[in-house]
């Protein structure tokens, strides 16, 4: 399946170095998995994180999207991260902290796998467009944690002082047609509030939301994938519109409210994302 066409509810952060929490990946309900070398991983064992993940990417995830978040270029460890994962069998390379078009050129220098780009700084956030527009990215992963330190921002449940950065992210991936999924919700057992903001995301436009505890893959799942009502509103509305065509017409109208083309662009995407979302069930 194309990148651009699986689901991304759910995108589960897995240390690197941590075989248990690896096996652990494969029986959960999640999209994607960010296998993480940076972060997740102590200075001591990020060199031998590097085997442990290749071993265990050798055997399969399934139809989970597999991304390999790496240390930064700048790093003693970032050159040799990509080197490394060039050779996993995964499917995109994560590099934290993006800034420029020069790191993002000098990342596929070093490996050949689409690249996914951290967004969680402010330099980032300015540069989110031109980013986006790298033939080689993919996807675009907010880090909202390390946004919200360097602003200095105070927290708050609407997220409203990173709301400017993360709506220059989210325009510049719709521009480039670039994946884009929200940041982490701390308070992994805080299920309402974890709901609460994958909707602010979702009604925003985000394709899903990472995530930081298994407990929180079902809020994600349900938040982000299109329900019965949505499903049964987009069938009505390509069946109204095909038939308003067939009489010649340019609109139609389904409970009460215009239905243009534009309208069954959305409709026929929605339908596609919950044929996917099922195909991953299989």
């Amino acid at each position: 399946m194309d990148m651009r066409a699986r689901p991304y509810r759910s995108v589960l952060y897995i240390p690197g170095s941590k075989d248990r929490a690896l096996e652990k990946a494969r029986t959960l309900p999640i999209d994607a998995i960010i296998f993480d070398l940076e972060d997740a991983v102590a200075p001591g064992e990020k060199i031998a994180a590097r085997d442990t993940l290749k071993a265990a990417l050798q055997t399969s995830y399934g139809n989970r999207t597999r991304i390999v978040r790496i240390n930064g270029l700048d790093t003693e460890w970032g050159e040799d991260d990509a080197k490394a994962v060039q050779n996993m069998d995964c499917d995109a390379i994560l590099l934290p902290k993006v800034e420029t078009t020069a790191q993002l050129d000098a990342l596929a220098a070093l490996c050949d796998k689409p690249i996914w780009a951290m967004m969680e700084t402010p330099r980032g956030m300015l540069a989110a467009a031109e980013l986006a527009s790298h033939p080689k990215l993919m996807g675009m992963v907010m880090g909202t944690n390390d946004l919200a330190k360097e602003l200095n921002s105070r927290f708050r449940p609407d997220r409203l002082p990173m709301m400017p950065g993360i709506g220059l992210c989210l325009l510049a991936a719709k521009a480039y047609d670039v994946i884009i999924v929200d940041g982490v919700y701390n308070a992994f057992k805080d299920a309402e509030g974890l709901k609460a903001e994958c909707d602010q995301g979702r009604d925003m436009g985000m394709d899903g939301k990472t995530l930081i505890h298994p407990a929180q893959v079902d809020v994600a799942n349900d938040a982000f994938a299109p329900s019965e009502v949505e499903v049964d509103l987009a069938r009505r509305q390509i069946a109204a519109f095909e038939e308003a065509e067939a009489a010649g017409q340019g609109v139609a109208v389904v409970d009460g409210k215009i239905v243009e083309n534009l309208h069954v662009v959305t409709a026929r995407k929605m339908l596609g994302k919950a044929e996917a979302i099922a195909a991953m069930a299989e």
